[in-house]
């Protein structure tokens, strides 16, 4: 058991000084009345609210708007800086220069395809191409309708992005979309830069 502790003559003094300001509690002090409780609102009935127009979900929707945020990649491609002779790519446009070599992806997976065009380009710029054609088919159309829209062509879009990556984009001066007798839609011409 612990032993009770006295206290010194500080601190009995500075105990009496804090006992006489202190205030006893007035036991017998009348108590606030409560407020009476509030009146539950009235809850709203169906009459309370206007009626709803009729409507339809995206009836106001544009629906001849494309979905893409980006342009399409031929316009995207179209209106690319020109990095090779202007001469040349005027003549390359409307199909007057002829590819050396050409690789077709139409059919191929991702996967399958894209070993394929890196061995191709790489392969091509090492024998001394200039002009090559990569053919991706313009893709089937695979859009459900649903809320995310999907692309027409999934190799015709994702063709140029690789061209654009390493170690492709070391290799290529231009891409542009071909011309019809060399595919249109469906294909790429890539102008290589010269091996080193």
């Amino acid at each position: 058991m612990r032993r009770p502790r006295n206290l010194s003559e500080e601190e009995r003094a500075l105990w009496d000084r804090v006992a006489e300001r202190a205030k006893p509690l007035e036991t017998n002090a009348p108590r606030r009345a409560k407020a009476a409780p509030e009146k539950p609102a009235k809850k709203p009935t169906h009459d309370d609210f206007a009626p709803v127009p009729q409507f339809r979900v995206g009836q106001k929707a544009n629906v001849h708007r494309s979905h893409d945020i980006l342009p399409d990649i031929s316009e995207r491609l179209k209106r690319a800086p020109v990095q090779m002779d202007h001469k040349s790519f005027g003549k390359m446009k409307r199909g007057k220069l002829v590819p050396e070599a050409r690789i077709d992806l139409h059919g191929m997976t991702m996967n399958e395809a894209h070993p394929e065009l890196v061995a191709f380009i790489l392969g091509s710029q090492a024998v001394g191409r200039r002009l090559v054609l990569v053919i991706t088919g313009k893709g089937k159309d695979r859009d459900d309708g649903g809320p995310i829209p999907t692309r027409q062509g999934i190799l015709r879009h994702q063709v140029p992005q690789w061209l654009a990556l390493p170690p492709l984009n070391h290799a290529i001066l231009q891409v542009t979309p071909a011309h019809i007798r060399h595919g249109g839609h469906g294909a790429y011409y890539v102008y290589l830069r010269r091996g080193r």
